[in-house]
């Protein structure tokens, strides 16, 4: 089993977003993959209730009552979904639990200012394991000022930026039939997939 944790105390930065689709790329390999919802509002859990049979199966529960980590052996991916606010010792424990941490951010200086904070104290707690942590640019167009300032905002950290998504309705139409947009048909997403390349290389390296 390999985990990978979305994580970014600011709520609304597509944290959810980027956890379901995470789970349908490995769902969509034919791989074993189990999404840990550890919020309580259970938006991940109430996306997969939407997911047709015939779709590439994700199994989900809930974790965010757990007072000690328990992840499942058995999938061949987990992935877990964290809430906004989820910081100090159990966010600590869950990265000592996890391969992968991503940290979703979008361009607004009110989400910089907050997720500059966290960076700073996952650097602080993690020593010479920040590799494990990786951004992910959310809802970017980058002929905008915005865009400009967050990547002025990550050349101050030493973590890679995986991929910037762009801004588009497809993230949402999808969702809102428990699907990703790596579930078929696949040609209306191709350029959305596109963006997710070297993403999915990171979270894969062993």
């Amino acid at each position: 089993m390999r985990a990978v944790m979305v994580a970014n105390p600011k709520g609304g930065v597509g944290k959810t977003t980027l956890a379901t689709n995470l789970a349908g790329y490995f769902a969509n390999k034919k791989l074993d993959v189990s999404l840990c919802d550890l919020d309580r509002q259970q938006s991940s859990l109430r996306w997969i209730s939407f997911r047709e049979p015939e779709q590439a199966s994700i199994t989900g529960y809930y974790a965010g009552n757990q007072m000690l980590i328990n992840l499942p052996k058995e999938p061949d991916w987990v992935v877990l979904d964290a809430p906004a606010g989820f910081q100090g010792y159990k966010l600590d424990d869950y990265m000592r639990a996890v391969d992968r941490v991503l940290i979703p951010v979008v361009p607004s200086i009110f989400d910089m200012a907050a997720t500059e904070d966290f960076l700073n104290t996952l650097r602080k707690d993690l020593g010479n394991r920040t590799a494990q942590i990786g951004i992910v640019a959310m809802r970017i167009d980058p002929r905008t000022r915005a865009a400009g300032m967050l990547d002025e905002f990550l050349r101050h950290f030493n973590i890679p930026l995986l991929a910037s998504l762009r801004s588009t309705q497809n993230y949402v139409n999808v969702a809102a039939a428990g699907q990703t947009i790596f579930d078929p048909p696949h040609a209306k997403n191709r350029r959305d997939v596109e963006q997710w390349a070297g993403l999915l290389k990171w979270v894969e390296k062993k």
